[in-house]
């Protein structure tokens, strides 16, 4: 696709509108701190999954931060490190997902957008999205609809309606987030029928040959192994966890109901698979399977520093990133400074960690 910037938009042929989603989104960043479903008796002895090796390198190179040149969806990362999904549609999100885009341009992550919805809709929160200016030419940036979205656009036969949108925004990818129980607890949420591997399927075909590639990802949740066998075995180009671990998006939806629904007989927010079992169910699956290829691999959930990055992404055999959002939002909304401050953090103590820390064999 062009990467060029467009000053005009040509007019987009909407769905149906959407009239709560911008204050949906607001409530999901008052909420999102006070969602977090963190294991944290996980990672309270991280320093147990760790062997000290002191004796058998130099320091690295701290001054230049890269640490690794990392393929997703046809562009290169400076390193492992992803920028997960946040946030859009709301004007109060812009600001912040602006600062993380320069920060993506600066430091060469690579940076997922939240929910481009509203774009169905409306451009009126565009330049929520609109990051390409900012995180330039090289970076890479995913789009992100949901699976109710794309089936409703699939079955209107009105798909050009996300490849446009795609084009606008100048993207190098698209997520599709599966997202039943955030939709079940949702007041408003949507409901399908058929399988979401079905969408994929049909995904890939429609999308074949347009330059847009084509990502899946939970959203708090995670999957176990048939779902995670599915996916493999088909040739999307990025696979993002959203494993159950961080913002539970689930138990997020159910703060914001206010409404007298009674869920508490079937509580399914706090049910699914944590990276680390997604990770040995991905093992598992690769040592039986011939598989042809893997996608790229994004492991999220619940990863709070570079120490939980480090291990996660040196236990999976497969080449990996590893991405966050909460961390991201939390020092974003303090400034761009902070924002940077925290990143350089990471890296170094990433490149520390590869360096010096080799992983404990139980």
């Amino acid at each position: 696709m062009s990467k060029t910037q467009n000053s005009e938009h040509s007019p987009v042929h909407h769905v149906s509108d959407d009239p709560g989603a911008a204050a949906r989104k607001t409530h999901h960043l008052e909420l999102a701190q006070k969602s977090q479903t963190l294991l944290s008796s996980n990672w309270s002895e991280v320093r147990e999954l760790f062997n000290y090796e002191p004796m058998n390198a130099g320091f690295p190179d701290l001054k230049n931060l890269n640490t690794d040149n990392y393929k997703i969806a046809g562009k290169s990362l400076k390193a492992p490190l992803w920028i997960s999904s946040m946030t859009g549609g709301t004007g109060e999100a812009r600001h912040i997902n602006q600062s993380l885009a320069k920060a993506a341009n600066k430091y060469g992550l690579g940076l997922g957008l939240g929910s481009c919805r509203q774009l169905l809709h409306s451009d009126e929160y565009f330049e929520d999205f609109n990051l390409r200016p900012l995180i330039g030419e090289e970076g890479c940036l995913m789009a992100n609809f949901g699976m109710a979205q794309m089936d409703q656009i699939i079955e209107s036969g009105k798909q050009e309606q996300i490849l446009e949108i795609c084009k606008k925004l100048q993207v190098d990818g698209l997520f599709i987030h599966i997202n039943p129980l955030q939709e079940y607890f949702q007041s408003e949420g949507d409901r399908w029928s058929r399988s979401p591997i079905e969408l994929i399927d049909d995904c890939l075909e429609l999308f074949e040959g347009t330059g847009i590639c084509i990502g899946v990802k939970e959203v708090g949740q995670g999957m176990g192994p048939e779902s995670i066998k599915a996916i493999l075995e088909r040739p999307i180009d990025v696979f993002e966890f959203g494993a159950f671990g961080g913002t539970n998006f689930s138990f997020l939806e159910k703060m914001r109901d206010d409404s007298d629904r009674d869920f508490d007989s079937i509580d399914l927010r706090f049910v699914g698979h944590t990276a680390l079992e997604m990770i040995n169910s991905i093992n598992v699956i690769i040592d039986k399977e011939a598989l042809s290829r893997l996608p790229a691999i994004i492991i999220s959930g619940g990863i709070r520093s570079y120490l939980q990055g480090h291990y996660l992404r040196e236990v999976l055999n497969a080449p990996s990133i590893y991405g966050m959002a909460m961390p991201f939002l939390a020092h974003a909304s303090k400034g761009q400074e902070a924002l940077e401050t925290f990143i350089e953090s990471e890296l170094k103590g990433l490149k520390m960690a590869q360096q010096f820390l080799k992983v404990r064999e139980f």
